[in-house]
């Protein structure tokens, strides 16, 4: 049988209660009984019953993350982000995939629920589900990442992705690209949308009209998606084929420029690609990626401040933070576009 905190008390030859107190509060146990009851721990292994103390304290010492792909780099560096603030806090953080699919985002939300954890950050789907806000209702906090929130009542952390669509294609006009491509999901994702409103608004803003932005909508936002979508412009008559490409995400931008290698596509000079993230893969890729960086581990950290702040509930003050995004040139974009078309 496992060992129990009444065996760890009897081998120390404390009482249950300092045995609590070394797990709990050991700044209120002298360092000599402390380390007594630590070697007493070690010696027969115990481990404690954490749910067990989560019934007693009605939260467990964990939060959770609900990311959109954590095949995408992204979120995984958002995720080390979340962790460099709430390991030191003694909590521990419990990942979920939803695949942005709403059904899944829903189950994901309720386990944590069930696990009590101390709060939620979650990059939602398109449509916000009424679970979050059943979590709110019961006390756990939620802080949105990644995502605006729509309203002075909830805590949000996100990036400006209008500017961000807009410095993309400024960049690929003052490079004497006329003819643009956006490629972004078919999901409705608000960033997604904010990102193509800023490319749109910079291009009728140069050319006085969007007629020759052409938007494509894969069905995912993944490498995948990207060559599709370059494999459609290729396929493409030249007297109406884009030059160059603003990508919702940097897997996009990766597929883009696989397929347009394999076509036999030479980037920069016959198309130009824009990614957005700025994941480390985009400067490592065989032609390196022009891109938007977003501050990927900053959304995370901050994020995971806010959600401690308002866990404490002392005096706690809803923030809307918006991070400005920044364009890094590389080879994908630097060739400048004579002929203006």
């Amino acid at each position: 049988m496992p060992a129990s905190i009444r065996d760890v008390a009897e081998s120390a030859g404390v009482s249950v209660g300092t045995v609590s107190n070394v797990l709990n509060r050991p700044e209120v146990v002298s360092a000599a009984t402390r380390e007594r009851v630590l070697g007493a721990i070690a010696a027969l292994g115990f481990v404690r019953n954490e749910s067990a103390r989560q019934l007693r304290a009605g939260s467990s010492r964990t939060v959770g993350l609900v990311v959109l792909d954590i095949a995408n780099p992204f979120f995984t560096d958002v995720a080390r982000g979340v962790e460099d603030v709430v390991n030191p806090a003694g909590l521990a953080l419990i990942l979920c995939n939803s695949d942005d699919r709403p059904e899944k985002e829903s189950a994901h939300l309720d386990v944590l629920a069930e696990q009590r954890v101390q709060g939620v950050l979650i990059t939602p789907t398109a449509e916000l589900t009424p679970h979050l806000q059943s979590l709110r209702r019961r006390g756990i906090p939620v802080v949105l990442l990644d995502r605006r929130a729509s309203g002075p009542d909830q805590c949000s952390v996100a990036v400006d992705d209008v500017l961000g669509g807009r410095l993309a294609a400024e960049h690929l006009l003052e490079r004497g690209h006329r003819r643009i491509a956006f490629i972004g999901g078919a999901s409705g994702l608000p960033q997604v949308q904010e990102r193509h409103d800023g490319v749109e608004a910079a291009v009728r803003e140069a050319t006085g009209a969007v007629d020759e932005l052409l938007t494509l909508s894969p069905e995912v936002l993944t490498v995948a998606g990207g060559r599709e979508a370059a494999a459609r412009i290729v396929g493409m008559p030249a007297s109406r084929r884009p030059t160059a490409a603003v990508c919702a995400n940097d897997l996009m931008a990766l597929g883009v420029l696989q397929e347009m290698v394999r076509q036999g596509v030479r980037v920069p000079d016959e198309f130009a690609i824009v990614g957005y993230d700025d994941i480390d893969f985009a400067a490592a890729a065989a032609v390196p990626l022009t891109s938007v960086r977003k501050p990927r581990q900053e959304l995370g950290s901050r994020a995971a401040r806010l959600l401690l702040d308002e866990a404490r509930g002392e005096g706690h003050v809803h923030v809307q933070e918006v991070f400005e995004p920044v364009l890094v040139v590389r080879e994908s974009s630097r060739v400048r576009r004579t002929g203006g078309r």
